[in-house]
């Protein structure tokens, strides 16, 4: 029955350089759905390892009772409490980038409304009466699954693109893991814990990224939560450390993801002489990140107010390796799939303490569930630079755009091969005019182009855009190649030189290709960036000369305007008129 279970993990080293790995075909499968079996299961999961195999698998969150008797959880969970394939050498190749289609139904909560929020009053109520400090409150999204489930894997792990991905086929269950939170990872004598515990949305920009981080990064709550565990964790480790050696090696540290930013903390170790993985197990297990302190409490809590088992989600994934490599993620941002009834089930949740709010904590849950609808696509970063008589205009704007949206979206970039690309780009053209197009792609490769920028035929018809754009739209903010709101409006309307678009509210925002300028009462007005454009270079340069102001603009300023003009970097100036 396993012995076709393939499982794939994808998890960084301490450089946080991935090294894939397959283990295919156990040897042996080690499981139990009972309590009184896992510390069993364990020992002679070490055995295995002693002997020169791999293990890899999962451990449930309610298996928790066999580390500890007074941790509280659901009874009966269908999934095995552990689950470990025993393995020869694994296979260390890249996962194939597999295109086959599935389906996945509308996520739909097992709790939410009245129901959430009296959950949220019951903690709040636990916490007044001193039972706990913080509960780690989740609950479950499920819908239907068919089609490919590595496919579906491939687009969780793309979209959230995380240190810790892991993709378990066990047959009747298949587990799709996108967890960016390390548990532990341990040589055999060192052992590092990296919990996360803070949460806030990402911005659209770099400079909404850094706002949201100071936000996080001075917010009480979160950093209230997050000392909460890293002194659990320091006690935990405690259990199996030499004396003296616990130690805080980052505090704080705020990490960025596709959808989210988290604050983390780095506790590490030395661990004592014949420690063996069921003492790890039995000292940190569950992590304390996704229960809550004091845990015995605290999981009394979660038990009783958590409609449904956590089962995998909450629990470790992981392997251990002979040569001294154990490592396990907390398997958050994971669905698990029932292959017999075709039913995916995600947990999500946070840390409940007395200062939250419903809304707030509703709100984070549907940010981490965003990976579940959020398709990353394929693009490469852009820019477009005039090179004139064998000199860029605005060069270091153009390249500071570039790094900011090359941090944004976690891309590689080599500036300075790139920046020297360009001047030799420079020195065999020195007396054209050229529109120059500069192309980086996520593994930081780029390509140059270029073509002739000729004159235009006056005067420059543009009309306004049929319908309107999401200022929500993070691509708006980038100047990248995924241009399909852009390529949608001026498709809608060939004719005209360019098209004028505006937001949801109204606003007024850019030009397709270009940013919009009104002259009104001998003042130069552009709309600010927060209403959804891209912060072209030419027009930053105008504003930091005081020959700009930003303005909130509608289709009503147009018509008091003197003049109207299109502005970027390769054009500069050019005068428009609606028709």
């Amino acid at each position: 029955m396993h012995e076709n279970s393939t499982l794939y993990f994808e998890f960084a080293d301490r450089n946080g350089k991935k090294h894939p790995k397959f283990f295919c075909k156990p040897k042996k499968v080690i499981q139990t759905y009972r309590i009184d079996e896992v510390r069993g299961c364990m020992e002679q999961i070490q055995k295995e390892v002693s002997c020169g195999y791999y293990a890899a698998g999962y451990v449930s969150y309610e298996a928790a009772p066999a580390f500890e008797p007074s941790f509280k959880v659901h009874e009966n969970p269908k999934m095995p409490l552990l689950w470990f394939g025993i393995f020869d050498e694994p296979i260390i190749i890249p996962a194939p980038n597999k295109k086959a289609d599935y389906s996945v139904s509308d996520w739909i909560p097992s709790i939410e409304g009245e129901a959430y929020q009296k959950g949220i009053s019951e903690i709040k109520t636990a916490i007044e009466n001193g039972h706990t400090y913080q509960v780690n409150y989740t609950t479950r999204l499920h819908a239907n699954f068919t089609g490919d489930d590595f496919s579906f894997f491939q687009k969780l792990s793309s979209s959230q693109d995380s240190d810790y991905c892991a993709y378990l086929n066990l047959g009747d269950y298949r587990i799709l893991s996108a967890s960016p939170e390390l548990f532990f990872r341990w040589d055999g004598n060192k052992i590092i814990t990296k919990p996360m515990k803070g949460t806030v949305r990402r911005g659209r920009t770099t400079k909404e990224d850094n706002e949201n981080a100071a936000w996080l990064f001075q917010s009480e709550k979160n950093r209230a939560e997050n000392v909460m565990i890293v002194d659990l964790l320091r006690n935990d480790l405690g259990n199996i450390a030499v004396p003296g050696t616990v130690q805080v090696d980052e505090l704080f540290t705020i990490e960025q993801y596709p959808t989210v930013l988290q604050m983390t903390s780095t506790i590490s170790a030395m661990t004592e002489a014949g420690i063996e993985l069921v003492d790890i197990f039995s000292a940190l297990f569950p992590c304390g990140s996704i229960t809550g302190a004091p845990k015995i409490s605290t999981m009394r809590i979660i038990s009783e107010i958590e409609d449904s088992p956590r089962e995998v989600y909450c629990g470790a994934i992981g392997f251990i390796s002979p040569i001294g490599e154990t490592i396990f993620n907390v398997p958050i941002r994971t669905v698990v799939i029932n292959n017999q009834t075709n039913q995916a089930v995600y947990g999500v949740g946070g840390g409940v303490t007395w200062d939250s709010t419903t809304k707030d904590e509703y709100a984070e849950i549907q940010t981490k569930a965003s990976i579940l609808s959020k398709e990353q696509p394929t693009f490469k970063l852009l820019e477009s630079i005039k090179l004139e008589n064998g000199n860029y205009f605005l060069l270091d704007r153009h390249i500071k755009r570039l790094q900011n949206s090359a941090a944004y979206f976690h891309y590689s970039l080599h500036i300075n091969e790139l920046t020297e690309a360009l001047q030799q780009f420079a020195k065999r053209n020195p007396y054209q005019l050229l529109k120059v197009r500069v192309l980086v792609a996520k593994d930081g490769s780029f390509e140059i182009t270029s073509e002739p920028i000729t004159s235009l035929n006056k005067p420059l018809q543009v009309k306004l855009g049929e319908s309107p754009v999401d200022k929500n739209d993070l691509f708006l903010y980038h100047k990248t190649t995924n241009r399909r709101v852009y390529q949608f409006h001026k498709e809608s309307q060939p004719k005209v030189f360019d098209v004028l678009l505006w937001n949801q509210y109204g606003e007024l925002t850019e030009f397709t290709n270009g940013n919009i300028v009104l002259e009104i009462k001998g003042e130069y007005y552009t709309p600010p960036v927060q209403v959804g454009l891209l912060p072209g270079t030419f027009r930053e340069e105008l504003i930091e000369m005081g020959k700009l102001k930003e303005r909130i603009l509608t289709v009503k300023d147009i018509k008091e305007a003197t003049n109207i003009y299109f502005i970027n970097s390769v054009r500069e100036w050019q005068k428009i008129r609606f028709v």
